[in-house]
């Protein structure tokens, strides 16, 4: 028997296990890939981490640069990636701008980690 006709004769999706609990929908894995590729970066971790840990939940970026040790543009653009993916919100006061962790933004994610490893 050639390969073929032994491929013929196997009924189809009898070797795969039957998905049996929800997938990602084609816009939510998109979704969560851009919301991965804002946490791929140590520095955006840090950022995300100094902004949770601070007094009220929220910091302004003259505080965020020093911890990093990058330049306030180069902090600015991640923070940008960041609120983009929705992690943080940004409010202006004054000249300085202040970033607060979006509740329930890392809920999403950390569900979808429990899930695939479970």
């Amino acid at each position: 028997m050639s390969t073929v006709e032994a491929l013929a004769l196997t009924p189809v999706g009898s070797c795969c296990t039957p998905v049996t609990k929800d997938v990602l929908s084609a816009e939510d894995a998109q979704a969560m890939a851009i919301a991965f590729k804002a946490l791929a970066d140590p520095t955006r971790l840090r950022l995300l981490s100094i902004v949770a840990a601070s007094d009220s939940d929220e910091a302004c970026v003259c505080d965020l640069t020093e911890p990093v040790g990058l330049s306030q543009p180069t902090v600015s653009h991640h923070l940008k990636i960041l609120m983009d993916a929705g992690y943080l919100t940004r409010s202006k006061r004054g000249t300085w701008a202040y970033y607060k962790l979006v509740p329930g933004s890392l809920d999403r994610v950390s569900a979808l980690l429990t899930t695939a490893t479970a």
